[in-house]
């Protein structure tokens, strides 16, 4: 580590703290040449993260987008934004567990398995777009697969 002081190279580590919740390191440094002292924060790098869309292209994932669905599909419920980004990172960590590509199918998956449990009307209206709903009975066999869903998870 270069000291931002004098450029020297030689740098010893005088303290080291956990920061941004265990996100990342906090190091404080001090050089041996000018014996400035300053800090420097540690990260992992995150592996890229690739989505294959139906049509084939190929573009980083946006947990943004993810969020954006859930809120377009929670619009009007008792949700908060705040629980449209908490289930947009569960989605995240359950895709991303899946490896570095995943396609936007699997995505659409995750999403409706987060919002289930959640929020029934919630997930009929985000099915309704991502299964392309165009009829009425497109409803109807949602509702009864959740009927059956529920009745086999004990009622929930």
């Amino acid at each position: 580590m270069h000291c931002p002081f004098c450029q020297a190279e030689d740098t010893k580590v005088v303290d080291s703290r956990l920061a941004d919740d265990g996100a990342a390191v906090r190091r404080r440094r001090e050089c041996l040449s000018c014996q400035s002292r300053f800090t420097t924060f540690e990260r992992l790098e995150e592996v890229p993260f690739v989505v294959v869309k139906s049509d084939g292209r190929h573009e980083a994932f946006d947990r943004a987008k993810v969020a954006a669905g859930i809120a377009a599909a929670t619009k009007g419920r008792t949700f908060d934004g705040e629980g449209a980004d908490a289930a947009a990172q569960r989605v995240e960590e359950r895709v991303r567990a899946a490896g570095a590509t995943v396609s936007s199918a699997q995505i659409g998956l995750a999403v409706l398995d987060a919002l289930r449990p959640i929020d029934e009307v919630a997930y009929l209206r985000f099915a309704s777009v991502y299964k392309h709903f165009d009829a009425a009975s497109d409803f109807h066999r949602e509702i009864e697969l959740l009927t059956k869903d529920a009745s086999a998870d004990g009622g929930s």
